[in-house]
């Protein structure tokens, strides 16, 4: 499938087809994460529910940061 990068504004980007979306569950405000595979890019949708774990993770890692350290002895 080929797609044009177009300018959008003061950016530029690719308007993927509605059939492609509904192929994949994908609507307008969802988030792609890009992958550089060597001279490919590939698009990903960024897991939500990982991201906040993951966030919330780090936040008690810094919360405990000493206890941590501590236990890692």
């Amino acid at each position: 499938m080929n797609v044009t990068i177009r300018k959008i504004g003061n950016s530029e980007g690719v308007i993927l087809p509605k059939e492609l979306l509904a192929r994949h569950n994908l609507k307008a405000g969802d988030v792609l994460n890009v992958v550089e595979e060597g001279e490919r890019l590939a698009l990903q949708p960024v897991d939500d529910a990982f991201e906040r774990q993951l966030k919330a993770a780090h936040e008690i890692m810094d919360q405990y940061k000493v206890a941590l350290q501590k236990l890692a002895e």
